[in-house]
């Protein structure tokens, strides 16, 4: 089919770029809060922070969790080692007190948070870290850059494979962001329902199975098409993906099936009016023999570009702008907040529920709190219900939260594939208006139980 697929084992693989640690995915603010906690006391005093989102994006009917491995793996990495003590020290970002106390930073603490995969709505605490205040305050950038992002991407692809019914989907957006924001965006994706990536780097991070055989450039590079089609196939062999918008599509079409026979793999459109397009090469495959040749169509697709192709004989597709952006939302505007903390500085003093209250729209609800999603008589997602205090007993089995980090120990580390197949578990458990493109609130609507 379209180029090969790479898959290895990533459980002694380490980042693909050198970083020797995360701490410095850090905002100033959170260590100059931290050298003003220590100098009051109040550092060690135990500490919930929750991170949620107060709505969703415009139009958006559920999010996805996405980017709960990847924030473990930042926790476990937030070490200040010399080199960015010594950045630290000549910058005068924090005094000797502090600089002491992050030289020995470990989060000994315990994070609880939706599993990735999950979907969520608005208020839905999906992620809650508990520690001292000094340990838990300054993981705040580091978290929330990991969980918009790949949330986003997530929820994109999540979209896109609703829309494509069933049909395989390639990421393939690496030229169009962040080197390393690609390598994320990949792995978002898969768990978002994309089966493959362009992104090598991604397939040896993560092991995502990896596609990609020519570009119009390899075309151009030969006397003639012919020729061009006749080079990959001998190298790639006939089951490879031939492009055939380079000149004249029927033409190409011809000469792929010349060149490879009926054993043809697939060949890829990439653009002019798609629909019409795919129409017209499945009759021609068709009728040069080709029947079990498939169609891949490209050029800048998105949902909206999938679901209109969804009567069209096209077999996969492959998306890139408009998923690594988000398909216009590349955020999802989740913010990380201080919900409770100990009422004084001794250890088993009592929690306190804490909140921000302003205008504008940006108040929190105080207090440490649980989710719970409630179904209906036929086991369909009715409300995302929230709250604080004791669990209701008839929800005690339908609780969100699992537990990520105890005792600082990762606990809950999962192969992505896992991820992977509880999407598509829980897309299938919301109601049938969740997949929907049209502009809507969310599917569900959140209750708060506060105790």
């Amino acid at each position: 089919m379209w180029g090969s697929i790479c898959v290895m084992s990533t459980a002694d693989l380490g980042l693909p770029v050198d970083v020797p640690s995360t701490a410095l995915f850090t905002d100033r603010y959170e260590l100059t809060m931290l050298q003003a906690a220590l100098r009051s006391g109040a550092a060690g005093r135990r500490s919930v922070f929750e991170a949620f989102t107060r709505r969703l994006p415009d139009g958006r009917r559920y999010g996805v969790v996405a980017g709960t491995g990847r924030v473990l793996d930042a926790i476990e990495n937030f070490r200040f080692d010399a080199p960015v003590l010594d950045f630290l020290r000549r910058e005068g970002v924090v005094d000797e007190e502090t600089l002491e106390y992050l030289a020995g930073y470990r989060f000994t603490g315990d994070v609880w948070g939706y599993p990735e995969g999950e979907v969520y709505f608005p208020g839905s605490p999906l992620l809650r870290v508990e520690g001292t205040f000094a340990e838990a305050v300054v993981l705040e950038t580091v978290v929330l850059s990991i969980l918009n992002h790949d949330s986003a991407i997530a929820a994109a692809a999540s979209r896109m494979a609703a829309a494509a019914g069933g049909r395989p989907l390639m990421e393939m957006g690496a030229r169009r962001t962040h080197e390393l924001a690609a390598v994320a965006a990949s792995r978002a994706a898969y768990i978002g329902g994309f089966r493959s990536s362009s992104n090598l780097a991604a397939g040896f991070r993560y092991g995502l199975p990896t596609i990609g055989t020519s570009a119009h450039a390899f075309t151009l590079l030969h006397d003639t098409e012919k020729g061009a089609f006749t080079a990959q196939v001998e190298s790639l062999g006939r089951d490879t993906t031939l492009l055939v918008d380079t000149y004249d599509v029927a033409t190409a079409v011809r000469t792929a099936v010349e060149v490879a026979g009926p054993e043809l793999g697939a060949v890829r459109i990439d653009s002019g009016d798609l629909l019409l397009l795919a129409h017209r090469v499945r009759q021609q495959l068709d009728d040069l023999g080709a029947g079990k040749t498939k169609i891949v169509v490209t050029s800048d697709l998105d949902e909206y570009a999938i679901a209109s192709l969804a009567a069209a004989p096209v077999d996969a597709y492959g998306v890139g702008t408009s998923l690594v952006t988000g398909s216009g939302h590349p955020t999802c505007a989740m913010v990380y907040k201080l919900v409770a903390r100990a009422a004084s500085d001794e250890p088993d003093a009592p929690l306190v529920p804490v909140a921000k209250k302003s205008s504008g729209g940006k108040t929190s609800i105080g207090g440490r709190k649980w989710a719970a999603r409630r179904l209906d008589e036929d086991g369909v997602a009715e409300a995302e219900v929230i709250g604080s205090g004791p669990v209701p007993e008839e929800l005690r089995d339908r609780q969100m939260l699992v537990p990520l980090v105890r005792g600082g120990e990762i606990v809950g580390r999962e192969p992505l594939d896992a991820a992977r197949a509880r999407h598509i578990e829980a897309r299938a458990g919301l109601p049938v208006s969740a997949t929907q493109l049209s502009r809507g609130e969310p599917v569900l609507h959140t209750e708060y139980h506060l105790g």
